[in-house]
């Protein structure tokens, strides 16, 4: 059984050391929000499967090669040889502060479409037991928004749990081109996860977490950043603050967070250890370099109860 089914683009990742217009040199790695969610659903020991199309390319090898070493289900991913592998920058421009460029228009990610999510629920056997999807993946073009669609519509349908993610990126659309589209998605979603400033994307209620209960979301997850992240329920809030770690890289903790929270899902705990299970795999990724690099596997989960600076022997 597939415990969790996403769908999106990922990209090489180039990552400088300082200004871009400066050059010198940059690693090379990959990254998309969803991919780093199945991988970190796959480092703790789930079954977990990306839908996703690249280029027939060097940096779409790079990003097929990477997936499959993390042990992430490429059977309904594939690739396009009439489009590229798109592109992101990191650039560490001043302190701990990143600035992102995407090279995505016209990639083989914006070719992912509704056809490519039909084999992993026609597939024999049951459906996935989770559906991750974002609001990334909405904003890339008509026809992954409809991927989106027909997915939240196919999952809904079988029974599985179906998570939104916002994750909304403002170099990609607008809120209001965002609300337009995710809105709609609503009636089908289970788990709703955004950020304090990405509920208004979902509703213009005064109480945007009250009137998403309402319409029949099962449960709103709100990301507070340094402050930790609240669940919330019918039958009530629960809280955890996040864990204390040196920041060294911001960039993936929010889809790292995710990955926990849906391990936790998956493993049938409750709301307090899904959100401990989040927080904690949101710090592994705030204290090392990448989108996913730093994500824990299930041993390591309980590294951070060691003191600043311990030794593990």
């Amino acid at each position: 059984m597939t415990d969790l089914l996403t769908l999106g683009e990922t990209m090489a990742a180039f990552r400088t050391a300082g200004p871009l217009r400066l050059g010198g040199t940059a690693g090379i790695s990959v990254a998309g929000s969803e991919s780093t969610v199945a991988i970190g659903l796959a480092r703790l020991g789930h079954h977990a499967a990306w839908v996703g199309v690249t280029g027939a390319d060097e940096p779409g090898e790079l990003v097929r090669r990477t997936l499959r070493a993390e042990g992430v289900d490429l059977t309904w991913s594939r690739v396009d040889p009439g489009a590229p592998t798109g592109l992101i920058l990191f650039e560490n421009r001043v302190a701990d502060i990143n600035r992102v460029t995407y090279h995505r228009a016209g990639s083989a990610g914006s070719r992912l479409g509704p056809a490519d999510v039909t084999g992993a629920f026609d597939a024999p056997g049951p459906p996935p037991r989770l559906l991750h999807v974002t609001g990334i993946t909405c904003a890339l073009g008509a026809g992954p928004y409809q991927a989106v669609v027909e997915a939240v519509r196919r999952a809904h349908g079988a029974g599985s749990t179906v998570c939104l993610d916002v994750n909304h990126r403002s170099r990609l659309w607008s809120v209001t081109d965002a609300a337009a589209a995710l809105r709609p998605l609503l009636p089908s979603i289970d788990l709703v996860v955004a950020s304090d400033d990405e509920l208004a994307v979902l509703t213009d209620a005064s109480d945007p977490v009250a009137a998403l209960l309402a319409a029949g979301v099962t449960e709103v997850v709100v990301k507070h950043g340094g402050d930790g992240a609240t669940s919330h329920r019918a039958t009530g809030a629960v809280h955890r603050p996040a864990r204390t770690v040196p920041v060294v890289d911001t960039v993936g903790a929010g889809d790292a967070f995710v990955a926990g929270l849906l391990s936790g899902w998956l493993d049938g705990a409750d709301v307090s250890a899904r959100l401990d299970r989040a927080v904690t795999t949101g710090a592994f990724a705030v204290a090392t370099t990448g989108d996913w690099e730093g994500l824990p596997d299930r041993a390591e989960l309980t590294l951070l109860d060691h003191g600043p600076g311990g030794t593990v022997r």
